[in-house]
């Protein structure tokens, strides 16, 4: 995956720089162009020919770049670049009837091209081998003397001066090619762990939340009028985490947990926390939502038929209490160590005496839930319950849809 990546990027990268580099040669040899033009009637007639064939093949490679090959083949058209700047001139060895082993140009040539491409090595050593085999082809076919009477005096010293620039310049693009991919790498492995830590705040937070705070470090607090939350409780827990070991135990919870946590997801409501055995979601927020009653009536519902399943799998007896109710929260972030989203409020506080004061196998909500509910749901009464802290209060067991 990592390679794929680069070499997205390489390709991306080269095409930049090609573009770059094509538009600065075609102004190049336009200047050039321009001054042979500029002497007429006294121009240089083998100069200006080379010139504009030169200029046609620039003008050539910048196009095809647009193209969906040369996008998807950077290589192709630099090598094609290189020849246009390089092999092209020697067209006017043919002409003049002399060898052109113009150092001066061809070091500024391929000094340009490691600075411009400082990637893909291997592409700068072939169109280097290419321009030489080329004008000792030329060289040798045609007999041509050399046209440099410095050349013609020690033809070895220029020689070894462009092969060592040569490998000078392959050097150094091998070397920042090198440290690209290690920078490239790094990246993507940050990118990876930034990756990882956002997921991370994502499980402990909402997604709202978790953005407003990486942008502010004060208290982040909201009120939501309308809200339902459900708390859910494994019955007898105690009891069974004396008859199997911790381990089985933890096991045991995350798996029925984790079971939870695929239909909270699956119905787009929020997970708030676990504390023990304890479960506690939330419908309406932080994006307020109008369904908010219904979503949760209906995690109650298949969080029963979840755990039946996994008790047939499992060949357990686990049981769950579960409590709803509706109504207004505050809801927030507190703390700048260990924090997490947290809901406040009566309503909080109903819901959770909902599940308390419960019974195994039910899911026991308020009257608010009922007259919400009563159309489409089944409900049951079950009467008054004396509920600490809230008196006498008129509860209902959700039982199912209507069908």
């Amino acid at each position: 995956m990592k390679n794929d990546q680069y070499t997205i990027w390489l390709n991306a990268f080269m095409w930049e720089r090609l573009r770059l580099g094509l538009v600065i040669a075609i102004l190049s040899v336009s200047s050039f162009i321009a001054l042979n033009l500029s002497r007429y009637p006294n121009f240089i007639p083998s100069w200006l020919y080379t010139n504009l064939i030169q200029e046609a093949a620039l003008l050539f490679c910048l196009v095809l770049l647009h193209f969906p090959f040369g996008r998807a083949r950077p290589g192709w058209v630099f090598l094609l670049f290189s020849c246009s700047i390089t092999l092209i001139p020697q067209y006017r060895s043919l002409l003049e009837g002399v060898a052109k082993l113009d150092f001066v140009t061809w070091t500024l040539i391929f000094l340009g091209q490691a600075t411009l491409l400082p990637v893909q090595w291997r592409l700068h050593l072939l169109s280097q081998l290419g321009l030489w085999l080329v004008f000792f082809t030329i060289q040798i076919a045609y007999h041509l003397p050399f046209d440099s009477e410095m050349v013609q005096a020690d033809p070895f010293y220029f020689y070894l001066y462009l092969f060592w620039f040569c490998i000078i310049c392959d050097i150094s693009v091998y070397l920042y090619e090198k440290l690209q991919y290690s920078e490239f790498q790094a990246k993507l492995h940050l990118q990876a762990e930034q990756e990882k830590s956002e997921r991370l705040l994502l499980n402990i937070l909402p997604e709202s939340i978790a953005k407003r705070l990486k942008q502010q470090h004060s208290t982040i607090a909201e009120d939501f009028s309308q809200v339902s939350v459900l708390f859910a409780d494994i019955v007898g827990f105690t009891e069974l985490s004396a008859r199997i070991s911790p381990p089985e135990l933890v096991q045991l919870l995350n798996n029925v947990f984790s079971r939870f946590d695929e239909l909270v997801e699956q119905h787009d409501l929020e997970k708030i926390k676990t504390i023990g055995d304890a479960y506690m979601v939330v419908a309406g927020l932080p994006l307020p939502r109008p369904n908010h009653v219904t979503k949760i009536a209906d995690l109650g519902l298949e969080m029963q038929t979840t755990l039946a399943q996994f008790n047939q799998e499992h060949h357990e007896h686990l049981k769950l209490r579960i409590g709803i109710h509706t109504g207004p929260v505050v809801a927030g972030v507190i703390g700048i160590k260990k924090f997490a989203y947290d809901l406040w409020g009566d309503t909080v506080n109903t819901a959770s005496r909902m599940e308390s004061y419960g019974v195994p196998d039910c899911i026991q909500v308020t009257d608010r839930i009922y007259q919400a509910l009563k159309d489409k749901y089944i409900l049951i009464e079950r009467g008054k319950i004396n509920i600490k802290g809230k008196g006498e209060m008129t509860t209902y067991f959700l039982k199912g849809k209507r069908r």
